[in-house]
């Protein structure tokens, strides 16, 4: 499940809303689920943030004995359309 972040919409608006929202926070929800539209705490109006999101880096291209202790069937190309097992 993916995690979105809200903020309320009035951030400086302390007197209606909670600590909670007026500082953002992030919520585990389902993809098929509709955006939060109030804070389940307060009710008070909230809006969904855009933010970064977190890719693995590949540090190195895997070797053919990395590849196969993953899992990984190793083939290399020794003809036209001919391609042997390592």
């Amino acid at each position: 499940m993916p995690i979105y972040e809200y903020v309320s919409e009035s951030p400086g608006d302390s007197a209606k809303s909670c600590r909670i929202c007026s500082r953002g926070f992030e919520l585990r929800r389902p993809i098929d689920r509709e955006p939060l539209l109030v804070c389940p705490l307060c009710k008070h109006p909230v809006k969904k943030v855009i933010s970064r999101i977190n890719t693995p880096t590949v540090t190195k291209p895997l070797s053919v004995s990395d590849a196969k202790k993953a899992g990984f069937t190793v083939l290399e190309r020794r003809d036209q359309g001919v391609y042997e097992r390592l």
